[in-house]
């Protein structure tokens, strides 16, 4: 049985799980989550916990169980205390800006780069050359951080970019001069 998928999902305080067949609905301070989840998996509520179970050991069913379980942890964990990715702009000149609800990153274009948040996602900016990704969903966090992060990835001979907190560049050797 899956080590991941067999552990209990606790529901802390203030977080309402509903279910309803195979979808799921999360409720708590941060917002609402739901997702639609595989009809084959069994999600049941016991008290104040959450257990996932499977009904065989077939390679289809071990992979969906800790998959599952994983997804239903995320939102419950998104819901009560959220979610967030942290980018740092590295380069001379490199820094964002927050226009009302718009990002606004220079870094080398010869424009501003604007990036509107989608519903339920909040970017901060603590100094110009760092910005903070938060939400309650996991996914859609992940996703507008990397969106960020695609404007300019960092490149591996001066190590300019934009890159995520804590993410190691590897740098690259330039060209030697004739001798």
């Amino acid at each position: 049985m899956s080590r991941i998928g067999k552990r209990p999902i606790p529901v802390p305080a203030g977080v309402k799980v509903e279910l309803d067949g195979s979808a799921v609905r999360v409720t708590g301070p941060k917002g609402v989550l739901s997702r639609q989840l595989n009809p084959e998996i069994r999600v049941t509520l016991q008290g104040e916990e959450v257990v996932v179970t499977r009904p065989s050991d077939s390679p289809t069913h071990r992979s969906l169980h800790g998959l599952t379980r994983t997804l239903v942890a995320n939102m419950v964990q998104g819901v009560s205390t959220g979610f967030e990715k942290r980018l740092e702009l590295v380069g001379v000149g490199y820094r964002a800006a927050k226009q009302g609800e718009k990002l606004v990153l220079t870094v080398g274009y010869s424009h501003p780069v604007e990036i509107v948040p989608p519903e339920g996602i909040t970017i901060q900016v603590p100094a110009n050359n760092a910005v903070v990704v938060q939400g309650a969903d996991r996914e859609r966090v992940g996703e507008v951080a990397a969106q960020i992060r695609r404007v300019r990835p960092p490149e591996p001979y001066q190590g300019k970019g934009i890159r995520y907190q804590g993410e190691f560049v590897r740098r690259k050797v330039g060209k030697t001069g004739k001798k």
